[in-house]
């Protein structure tokens, strides 16, 4: 009997030390989760945990064939070519292994159905109806990014979150790079009628970009103290989240389906 395909998640390679320790602990969750699969992380642009050491990790556990699962809630063109360059390298250093890639976790409904927990857990905890959050504002705030599709995902993510949960509405803000800003983003939620915020990561685990989004909030709730505003958590190592990731996994280590045969 052959062993499974390794699987090899990669993160993006600007990592908190506290993001950092929460991708290790996702990683062992993962794997006593999905006993049978091998797996390791690599972080992807930098020289910490480097992808090709991960890779190593594998290969010397005996795996000549892997899938890349970037562990990223949008697709973005900037990790995604970095990703493209470190399996590039990986296959010309070693052409007997076979290395695939699957596409980005989200936007999916198991993502949504945990940012929806995390927002419920933020108001109080338990599942809640429409009716107990229809005066709930949600300020979606992502990392940011240097590619306008991506940031247009989050856009996408937002809509999804707000359809047919009930919230007054879901806007959208980013940490860096992107604009509307935390501050900002709050502005617009109560120039909408907003009197209760809720500011939700859309972050996997909790590390630089999260601390800063809620430092913001913060700061801005003190200079607006008839708005209540309250931070939700980030998705976290949840169980769901990592049978999403063997989910894509499975798609990528899958034998291409057949095209139909044409009509003679």
């Amino acid at each position: 009997m052959t062993s499974p395909p390794a699987l090899l998640i990669a993160a993006d390679g600007v990592q908190h030390d506290a993001g950092a320790a929460a991708l290790l602990d996702f990683v062992e969750h993962l794997g006593s989760r999905h006993p049978g699969i091998p797996v390791a992380a690599g972080l992807v642009g930098t020289g910490r945990w480097p992808i090709e050491e991960a890779v190593g990790e594998l290969v010397a556990a005996g795996a000549d064939r892997l899938a890349a699962v970037p562990l990223a809630l949008v697709p973005d063109r900037r990790s995604g070519e970095a990703l493209s360059r470190a399996l590039d390298a990986v296959r010309e250093e070693r052409p007997g292994l076979a290395v695939g890639a699957s596409r980005a976790l989200g936007p999916d409904p198991v993502l949504l159905a945990l940012l929806e927990q995390r927002l419920d857990e933020a108001l109080g905890g338990g599942a809640r109806s429409p009716r107990d959050r229809a005066d709930v504002t949600v300020l979606l705030v992502a990392p940011g990014s240097a590619d306008p599709q991506a940031n247009a995902e989050v856009y996408r993510a937002a809509r999804l979150l707000w359809e047919g949960r009930g919230y007054a509405g879901v806007e959208t803000a980013f940490v860096s790079t992107a604009a509307p800003d935390v501050p900002t983003g709050l502005d617009r939620c109560v120039r909408l009628g907003a009197r209760r915020i809720v500011v939700l990561p859309y972050a996997l685990f909790d590390g630089g970009p999260v601390e800063r989004a809620v430092l913001h909030a913060e700061g801005w709730a003190e200079a607006h103290p008839d708005t209540e505003v309250r931070p939700a958590g980030v998705i976290g190592a949840a169980e769901e989240l990592a049978d999403l990731v063997v989910e894509r996994y499975r798609e990528a280590v899958a034998p291409p389906v057949p095209a139909p045969a044409g009509r003679p």
